[in-house]
């Protein structure tokens, strides 16, 4: 599965177990970091726990391990890495407080709101 791929089915994941606010930034052309960020927001730590472990449950059955996850325990800012794609699982407080989307502002953003 390609990265645009995958992005499509982590935003589909996320989407199903109410996220909010579902960014993508394309960072192809200006970082080797990844291909692309995914960010979305949760409204309590359990609600963000929930969003991670539906996610790292639907892609491993699709075959996708992530490659590391920092954050789970806290439950604040949840990053699970997986290659190519790096999602980023935030409470409401702290994305605003550190604003990635403004951080990465030179890629590519796109929104992905629950009704898309």
């Amino acid at each position: 599965m390609d990265s645009k791929n995958l992005v499509d089915k982590i935003v589909e994941t996320l989407k199903s177990k109410k996220a909010r606010d579902i960014d993508i930034i394309d960072i192809t052309k200006i970082s080797t970091l990844a291909d692309y960020f995914v960010i979305c927001s949760g409204t309590s730590t359990t609600h963000i726990r929930t969003l991670a472990d539906e996610l790292e449950e639907k892609l491993v059955n699709d075959g996708h391990q992530h490659l590391r996850k920092e954050g789970y325990n806290s439950a604040r800012w949840i990053l699970i890495d997986y290659g190519d794609v790096v999602v980023h699982i935030f409470h409401e407080e702290d994305r605003n407080f550190y604003n990635l989307e403004r951080l990465w502002a030179d890629g590519i953003i796109t929104s992905k709101s629950a009704e898309d």
